[in-house]
Protein backbone atom coordinates (compact mmCIF):
# COMPACT_ATOMS: atom_id res chain seq x y z
CA UNK A 1 0.00 0.00 0.00
CA UNK A 2 2.92 2.46 1.02
CA UNK A 3 4.40 1.98 -2.03
CA UNK A 4 1.35 2.43 -4.47
CA UNK A 5 0.98 5.54 -2.69
CA UNK A 6 4.18 6.98 -2.91
CA UNK A 7 4.12 5.91 -6.85
CA UNK A 8 0.80 7.96 -7.27
CA UNK A 9 2.06 11.48 -5.22
CA UNK A 10 5.46 10.78 -7.44
CA UNK A 11 2.87 10.78 -10.82
CA UNK A 12 0.83 13.51 -9.31
CA UNK A 13 3.84 15.85 -8.96
CA UNK A 14 5.24 14.57 -12.28
CA UNK A 15 2.52 15.24 -14.18
CA UNK A 16 2.08 18.65 -11.94
CA UNK A 17 5.72 19.52 -13.27
CA UNK A 18 5.43 19.13 -16.78
CA UNK A 19 1.54 20.11 -17.34
CA UNK A 20 1.93 22.74 -20.11
CA UNK A 21 0.72 25.90 -18.84
CA UNK A 22 -1.06 28.40 -21.19
CA UNK A 23 0.54 31.43 -22.18
CA UNK A 24 -0.28 34.45 -20.02
CA UNK A 25 -0.10 37.44 -22.62
CA UNK A 26 -1.13 39.96 -24.44
CA UNK A 27 0.08 41.67 -28.06
CA UNK A 28 -0.76 45.02 -28.83
CA UNK A 29 -0.31 46.14 -32.36
CA UNK A 30 -0.57 49.67 -33.64
CA UNK A 31 -2.22 50.54 -36.64
CA UNK A 32 -0.91 53.03 -38.58
CA UNK A 33 -3.58 53.77 -41.03
CA UNK A 34 -6.71 53.03 -38.80
CA UNK A 35 -5.50 54.95 -35.72
CA UNK A 36 -6.02 52.00 -33.67
CA UNK A 37 -4.53 49.05 -31.54
CA UNK A 38 -5.29 46.12 -32.05
CA UNK A 39 -5.27 43.18 -29.01
CA UNK A 40 -4.42 39.47 -29.31
CA UNK A 41 -4.25 36.72 -26.72
CA UNK A 42 -1.16 35.54 -26.61
CA UNK A 43 -3.11 31.77 -25.57
CA UNK A 44 -5.27 31.33 -28.69
CA UNK A 45 -3.42 33.51 -31.19
CA UNK A 46 -6.94 35.15 -31.57
CA UNK A 47 -7.80 38.77 -31.77
CA UNK A 48 -9.70 39.85 -28.74
CA UNK A 49 -9.95 43.19 -28.95
CA UNK A 50 -9.22 46.84 -30.58
CA UNK A 51 -9.63 50.46 -29.27
CA UNK A 52 -9.12 53.87 -31.31
CA UNK A 53 -5.82 55.72 -30.02
CA UNK A 54 -5.17 58.51 -31.61
CA UNK A 55 -3.61 59.45 -35.95
CA UNK A 56 -0.31 57.13 -36.73
CA UNK A 57 0.40 55.15 -34.10
CA UNK A 58 3.46 53.79 -34.66
CA UNK A 59 6.14 52.89 -31.64
CA UNK A 60 4.49 50.95 -29.08
CA UNK A 61 6.21 49.58 -25.69
CA UNK A 62 4.81 48.07 -22.54
CA UNK A 63 6.38 49.37 -18.65
CA UNK A 64 8.22 46.43 -16.96
CA UNK A 65 5.34 45.82 -14.88
CA UNK A 66 2.38 45.67 -17.18
CA UNK A 67 0.34 48.40 -15.66
CA UNK A 68 0.53 50.47 -18.94
CA UNK A 69 1.08 50.79 -22.28
CA UNK A 70 2.48 53.61 -24.64
CA UNK A 71 2.17 54.29 -28.10
CA UNK A 72 3.46 57.17 -30.17
CA UNK A 73 1.17 59.28 -32.76
CA UNK A 74 2.06 61.59 -35.09
CA UNK A 75 -0.14 64.53 -37.12
CA UNK A 76 2.22 64.71 -39.85
CA UNK A 77 1.26 62.66 -43.06
CA UNK A 78 2.30 59.95 -44.76
CA UNK A 79 5.05 60.40 -47.33
CA UNK A 80 7.54 58.32 -48.66
CA UNK A 81 11.56 59.01 -48.40
CA UNK A 82 12.59 62.33 -49.54
CA UNK A 83 9.55 63.51 -50.63
CA UNK A 84 8.50 66.44 -48.86
CA UNK A 85 6.98 68.78 -52.06
CA UNK A 86 3.49 69.07 -51.57
CA UNK A 87 3.24 67.78 -48.44
CA UNK A 88 0.23 68.02 -46.58
CA UNK A 89 0.19 70.33 -43.50
CA UNK A 90 1.15 68.57 -40.13
CA UNK A 91 -1.83 68.87 -37.04
CA UNK A 92 1.18 69.44 -34.57
CA UNK A 93 -1.78 68.90 -31.53
CA UNK A 94 -2.51 64.99 -32.59
CA UNK A 95 1.37 64.61 -31.79
CA UNK A 96 1.94 62.66 -28.27
CA UNK A 97 2.58 59.70 -26.50
CA UNK A 98 -0.80 57.95 -25.79
CA UNK A 99 -0.95 56.58 -22.30
CA UNK A 100 -3.33 53.15 -22.69
CA UNK A 101 -4.55 51.26 -19.50
CA UNK A 102 -4.31 47.31 -20.71
CA UNK A 103 -6.63 46.03 -17.96
CA UNK A 104 -9.41 48.47 -19.65
CA UNK A 105 -8.40 48.71 -22.96
CA UNK A 106 -8.83 52.49 -23.54
CA UNK A 107 -6.57 55.24 -24.42
CA UNK A 108 -6.43 56.91 -20.91
CA UNK A 109 -4.26 60.11 -21.80
CA UNK A 110 -2.15 61.76 -24.23
CA UNK A 111 1.04 63.68 -23.49
CA UNK A 112 2.98 66.14 -25.12
CA UNK A 113 6.66 64.60 -25.80
CA UNK A 114 8.26 66.37 -29.01
CA UNK A 115 7.45 66.80 -32.94
CA UNK A 116 6.38 63.87 -35.01
CA UNK A 117 7.49 61.33 -32.27
CA UNK A 118 7.73 57.55 -33.87
CA UNK A 119 10.07 54.93 -31.93
CA UNK A 120 11.02 55.11 -28.31
CA UNK A 121 12.49 52.86 -25.98
CA UNK A 122 11.83 52.58 -21.97
CA UNK A 123 14.53 52.86 -18.94
CA UNK A 124 14.84 49.42 -17.60
CA UNK A 125 12.95 50.81 -14.16
CA UNK A 126 10.08 51.52 -16.11
CA UNK A 127 10.40 54.97 -14.61
CA UNK A 128 11.30 56.91 -18.33
CA UNK A 129 11.06 56.94 -22.07
CA UNK A 130 13.38 57.62 -24.39
CA UNK A 131 11.67 58.97 -27.47
CA UNK A 132 12.82 59.76 -31.24
CA UNK A 133 11.20 63.49 -32.33
CA UNK A 134 11.42 62.45 -36.62
CA UNK A 135 11.24 66.36 -37.46
CA UNK A 136 13.08 67.93 -34.70
CA UNK A 137 16.50 65.86 -34.56
CA UNK A 138 16.02 65.09 -30.96
CA UNK A 139 15.31 62.90 -28.02
CA UNK A 140 13.08 63.57 -25.47
CA UNK A 141 13.29 61.98 -22.46
CA UNK A 142 9.76 61.58 -20.47
CA UNK A 143 8.82 60.84 -16.66
CA UNK A 144 6.25 58.22 -17.35
CA UNK A 145 4.96 58.91 -13.61
CA UNK A 146 3.78 62.12 -14.71
CA UNK A 147 4.03 62.48 -18.17
CA UNK A 148 6.50 65.91 -18.26
CA UNK A 149 9.43 66.73 -20.02
CA UNK A 150 13.13 65.98 -18.22
CA UNK A 151 15.08 66.60 -21.20
CA UNK A 152 15.74 66.92 -24.38
CA UNK A 153 19.31 66.12 -26.72
CA UNK A 154 19.97 67.12 -29.98
CA UNK A 155 21.21 64.39 -32.33
CA UNK A 156 21.42 64.16 -36.58
CA UNK A 157 18.15 65.03 -39.13
CA UNK A 158 15.40 62.07 -38.66
CA UNK A 159 16.16 59.83 -35.71
CA UNK A 160 13.86 57.00 -35.73
CA UNK A 161 15.33 53.69 -33.60
CA UNK A 162 16.05 54.04 -30.22
CA UNK A 163 17.14 51.24 -27.87
CA UNK A 164 18.38 51.01 -23.90
CA UNK A 165 21.69 49.37 -23.40
CA UNK A 166 20.75 46.31 -20.65
CA UNK A 167 23.62 46.33 -18.87
CA UNK A 168 24.64 50.09 -18.75
CA UNK A 169 21.14 51.97 -19.01
CA UNK A 170 22.80 53.86 -22.18
CA UNK A 171 20.57 54.91 -24.80
CA UNK A 172 21.33 54.43 -28.57
CA UNK A 173 19.31 56.57 -31.48
CA UNK A 174 19.85 55.87 -35.09
CA UNK A 175 19.32 59.00 -37.36
CA UNK A 176 18.05 57.74 -40.80
CA UNK A 177 19.66 60.67 -42.95
CA UNK A 178 22.93 60.50 -42.34
CA UNK A 179 23.66 57.18 -41.57
CA UNK A 180 24.54 58.04 -37.81
CA UNK A 181 23.71 56.24 -34.17
CA UNK A 182 24.00 58.63 -31.43
CA UNK A 183 24.94 56.98 -27.93
CA UNK A 184 23.89 59.10 -24.74
CA UNK A 185 24.25 59.23 -21.32
CA UNK A 186 20.57 59.65 -20.00
CA UNK A 187 22.02 60.89 -16.78
CA UNK A 188 24.19 63.56 -18.27
CA UNK A 189 21.75 64.10 -20.99
CA UNK A 190 24.50 64.42 -23.59
CA UNK A 191 25.37 62.61 -26.71
CA UNK A 192 28.84 60.12 -25.48
CA UNK A 193 29.17 58.86 -28.96
CA UNK A 194 28.35 58.54 -32.52
CA UNK A 195 28.76 55.84 -35.12
CA UNK A 196 29.08 56.39 -38.76
CA UNK A 197 26.43 52.93 -39.78
CA UNK A 198 25.13 54.53 -43.29
CA UNK A 199 22.11 52.69 -44.99
CA UNK A 200 19.94 54.92 -43.38
CA UNK A 201 19.47 52.92 -39.85
CA UNK A 202 15.60 52.28 -38.82
CA UNK A 203 16.21 50.13 -35.34
CA UNK A 204 18.07 48.68 -33.12
CA UNK A 205 18.56 45.83 -30.39
CA UNK A 206 20.82 45.13 -27.93
CA UNK A 207 22.24 41.79 -26.74
CA UNK A 208 21.28 40.57 -23.16
CA UNK A 209 24.66 41.65 -21.86
CA UNK A 210 24.41 44.66 -23.70
CA UNK A 211 27.95 44.06 -25.22
CA UNK A 212 26.79 44.15 -28.63
CA UNK A 213 24.35 46.52 -30.71
CA UNK A 214 22.49 45.49 -34.20
CA UNK A 215 21.17 48.16 -36.03
CA UNK A 216 19.20 47.63 -38.99
CA UNK A 217 19.78 49.44 -41.94
CA UNK A 218 17.15 49.91 -44.64
CA UNK A 219 18.66 51.08 -47.30
CA UNK A 220 21.99 49.37 -47.15
CA UNK A 221 20.34 45.35 -46.91
CA UNK A 222 22.43 44.94 -44.22
CA UNK A 223 22.84 45.04 -40.29
CA UNK A 224 25.64 47.39 -38.14
CA UNK A 225 26.85 44.92 -35.59
CA UNK A 226 28.01 47.59 -33.14
CA UNK A 227 30.46 47.40 -29.82
CA UNK A 228 28.19 48.94 -27.29
CA UNK A 229 30.80 49.49 -25.18
CA UNK A 230 33.56 51.25 -27.03
CA UNK A 231 30.49 52.48 -29.56
CA UNK A 232 32.58 51.30 -32.20
CA UNK A 233 31.35 49.98 -35.55
CA UNK A 234 32.45 45.96 -35.92
CA UNK A 235 31.07 44.87 -39.30
CA UNK A 236 28.15 44.62 -41.64
CA UNK A 237 26.43 41.76 -41.71
CA UNK A 238 24.65 41.14 -45.16
CA UNK A 239 21.32 40.25 -45.98
CA UNK A 240 19.68 38.92 -48.65
CA UNK A 241 19.23 40.76 -52.09
CA UNK A 242 15.69 42.79 -51.76
CA UNK A 243 15.59 42.73 -47.65
CA UNK A 244 14.89 45.89 -46.61
CA UNK A 245 16.14 45.70 -43.14
CA UNK A 246 13.54 47.63 -40.55
CA UNK A 247 12.70 45.80 -37.19
CA UNK A 248 15.05 44.24 -34.59
CA UNK A 249 14.80 41.63 -31.61
CA UNK A 250 17.84 39.30 -29.83
CA UNK A 251 16.97 36.15 -28.15
CA UNK A 252 17.02 35.74 -24.64
CA UNK A 253 20.27 33.42 -24.77
CA UNK A 254 22.03 36.08 -27.13
CA UNK A 255 22.58 33.53 -29.60
CA UNK A 256 20.22 35.27 -32.66
CA UNK A 257 19.29 38.17 -33.92
CA UNK A 258 15.68 38.95 -35.59
CA UNK A 259 15.64 41.40 -38.49
CA UNK A 260 12.33 42.09 -40.42
CA UNK A 261 12.84 42.87 -43.91
CA UNK A 262 10.05 45.15 -45.11
CA UNK A 263 9.21 44.48 -48.55
CA UNK A 264 11.73 41.66 -48.11
CA UNK A 265 8.48 39.91 -46.80
CA UNK A 266 10.55 37.91 -44.22
CA UNK A 267 12.29 37.57 -41.14
CA UNK A 268 16.17 37.08 -41.19
CA UNK A 269 16.99 35.07 -38.36
CA UNK A 270 21.38 35.81 -37.59
CA UNK A 271 23.60 33.60 -35.54
CA UNK A 272 25.49 36.09 -33.61
CA UNK A 273 28.27 33.97 -32.63
CA UNK A 274 29.46 33.91 -36.17
CA UNK A 275 28.08 37.48 -37.45
CA UNK A 276 26.63 35.65 -39.93
CA UNK A 277 23.24 34.95 -41.87
CA UNK A 278 21.18 31.33 -41.03
CA UNK A 279 18.09 31.58 -42.59
CA UNK A 280 14.90 33.29 -43.56
CA UNK A 281 10.91 32.70 -42.66
CA UNK A 282 8.30 33.74 -45.10
CA UNK A 283 5.77 35.85 -43.29
CA UNK A 284 2.89 38.85 -44.46
CA UNK A 285 3.81 41.74 -46.57
CA UNK A 286 5.78 44.78 -45.91
CA UNK A 287 7.02 42.97 -42.20
CA UNK A 288 8.22 46.28 -40.06
CA UNK A 289 7.54 45.73 -36.06
CA UNK A 290 8.91 42.41 -33.87
CA UNK A 291 8.51 41.41 -30.79
CA UNK A 292 8.92 38.21 -29.16
CA UNK A 293 6.59 36.43 -26.61
CA UNK A 294 7.84 36.40 -23.26
CA UNK A 295 9.25 32.57 -23.62
CA UNK A 296 11.45 33.43 -26.51
CA UNK A 297 9.36 30.57 -28.49
CA UNK A 298 7.34 32.73 -30.56
CA UNK A 299 7.87 36.05 -32.94
CA UNK A 300 5.36 38.20 -33.46
CA UNK A 301 5.70 40.46 -36.74
CA UNK A 302 3.38 43.53 -38.09
CA UNK A 303 3.08 43.27 -41.41
CA UNK A 304 2.13 46.97 -42.58
CA UNK A 305 0.96 46.45 -46.18
CA UNK A 306 -1.32 42.51 -45.45
CA UNK A 307 -2.85 44.22 -42.58
CA UNK A 308 -2.23 41.10 -40.47
CA UNK A 309 0.47 39.86 -37.71
CA UNK A 310 2.29 36.36 -37.99
CA UNK A 311 2.66 34.16 -35.49
CA UNK A 312 6.48 32.53 -36.54
CA UNK A 313 7.82 29.63 -34.27
CA UNK A 314 11.48 30.15 -33.93
CA UNK A 315 11.77 26.04 -33.35
CA UNK A 316 10.94 25.32 -36.42
CA UNK A 317 11.73 28.31 -38.00
CA UNK A 318 8.09 28.59 -39.66
CA UNK A 319 5.13 30.58 -39.75
CA UNK A 320 2.40 29.43 -37.86
CA UNK A 321 -0.30 31.90 -38.42
CA UNK A 322 -1.64 35.09 -39.43
CA UNK A 323 -3.77 36.78 -37.27
CA UNK A 324 -6.05 39.81 -39.56
CA UNK A 325 -5.31 43.33 -37.76
CA UNK A 326 -6.46 46.85 -38.26
CA UNK A 327 -4.66 48.75 -41.07
CA UNK A 328 -1.33 49.23 -41.37
CA UNK A 329 0.00 47.53 -38.70
CA UNK A 330 3.37 48.89 -37.74
CA UNK A 331 4.98 47.84 -33.62
CA UNK A 332 4.12 45.04 -31.19
CA UNK A 333 4.28 45.24 -27.74
CA UNK A 334 4.23 42.14 -25.85
CA UNK A 335 2.69 42.74 -22.53
CA UNK A 336 2.82 39.74 -19.37
CA UNK A 337 -0.63 39.79 -18.18
CA UNK A 338 -0.97 40.48 -14.51
CA UNK A 339 -4.60 40.46 -13.33
CA UNK A 340 -5.87 41.64 -16.15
Amino acid sequence: MHRLFVSWVLWILLAAATRAEPPNYLVFVSNERSGDVTVIDGATDSVVGSFPVGKRPRGIHATPDGRRVFVTLSGSPRMAPGLDQDRAPADKRADGLGVIDPSARKLIDRWHVGSDPEQFAISKDGKFAFIANEDDASTSIIDLGSGQLRGRIKVSEEPEGVGVNPASGEVYVTCEEKGEVFAIDPDQQRVIATIETGGRPRSVAFSPDGSRAYVACENGGYVAAIDARSHKLLSKIQLPTGSLPMGTAVSRDGKELYVSTGRGNAIAIIDTQKNELATTVPVGNRVWGIALDPAGSKLYTANGASNDVSVVDLKSRKELRRIKVGDGPWGIAVLVKVGL
